[in-house]
């Protein structure tokens, strides 16, 4: 029997509350910080936010479960049907201390509305400051394996859905390495809804899974002033895409969301320097040079 708005919610609470659990035992320092909000208009939500961490600078797991009249605006841009809605998801961003560990983000959502319009929608991908082929090759790896349980053909459809959605048009690069994006995955059956539901906890429980190996990995990787120069630049770049092209920040806006935890995703710092050009041959500019549409990192020669 095909699970209800309010059990998927409860479902994704329980997500929440596992990442929350395994990133802080992988950073061993910091804790999370619970708000609970409600919204006026129907629903509310828990933003965590991760502080004082070893690895995580900074952090935010929030979970949502909204509802109530559909905005217009909302309806126009999604060619909907007045009705009410009902969303809940999990969204993730992490910002490292350390400029060899990267960037994640991760969102796994469900939407329905009362005429029976349904559908998921999610994905993760990575942002690293500097860009590490094996570690690129590993991601692609493990999110590939998730896809595969369910499609052989979600891994390129998504994959190629990611490159083109995470694109910074204005300056010609993608917001990173990519990895899987997805939206309005709907089902014409019970059968085919479990496996859009388990698609999106899969999603879910990879996360801490190869973030805690990132975090394993690098954190104790040596950087100094330039690599925290060049990660401020980079984080720059983030704010660029979530302010300017990032639909789930529209969406929030525009359904009168929670402001601050909708900005959650925001660095704790970050710099902007005119016409800043790296060094030919230097690992910022095999980076900048490798921030392009449909690498394949699961075949790139290291």
């Amino acid at each position: 029997m095909r699970k209800s708005k309010e059990q998927i919610a409860d479902i994704y609470r329980g997500i929440q509350d596992h990442i929350c659990k395994e990133l802080t035992l992988a950073d061993g320092k910091g804790e999370f910080r619970e708000d609970a909000w409600e919204r006026p208009e129907g629903g509310g939500g828990r933003t965590r936010i991760f502080e004082g961490g070893k690895i995580i600078e900074k952090g935010g797991v929030a979970f949502s479960a909204v509802y109530g009249p559909t905005p217009e605006k909302i309806l126009q841009k999604l060619g909907l049907e007045k009705a009410e809605f009902f969303a809940t998801g999990v969204s993730i961003v992490l910002h490292p201390f350390s400029p060899m560990v990267p960037i994640i983000h991760m969102n796994i959502r469900y939407f329905e509305m009362e005429n029976g319009v349904h559908w998921f929608g999610g994905g993760i991908d990575l942002t690293p400051h500097y860009i590490n082929p094996e570690d690129a090759n590993y991601f692609h790896q493990e999110v590939k394996k998730v896809c595969d349980q369910f499609d052989m053909n979600y891994y390129p459809k998504f994959k190629k859905w990611a490159d083109d959605y995470f694109f910074l048009k204005h300056r010609n690069e993608t917001r990173g390495i990519g990895g899987i994006f997805y939206d309005r995955l709907s089902a014409k059956s019970d059968e085919e809804f479990q496996s859009h539901l388990d698609f999106s906890l899969s999603i879910g429980r990879l996360f801490p899974e190869v973030y805690g190996y990132f975090m394993k990995k690098n954190h104790s990787l040596p950087f100094g002033d330039q690599e925290k120069a060049w990660q401020n630049l980079r984080r720059g770049r983030y704010v660029e895409f979530n302010l300017v092209w990032d639909a789930g920040t529209k969406f929030g806006l525009d359904t009168n969301g929670r402001t601050e935890s909708i900005l959650m995703s925001m660095p704790p710092q970050a710099e902007w320097e005119y016409m800043h050009q790296p060094a030919p041959g230097s690992p910022e500019a095999f980076t900048l040079e490798h921030l392009k549409k449909d690498l394949d990192w699961l075949t790139y020669e290291l």
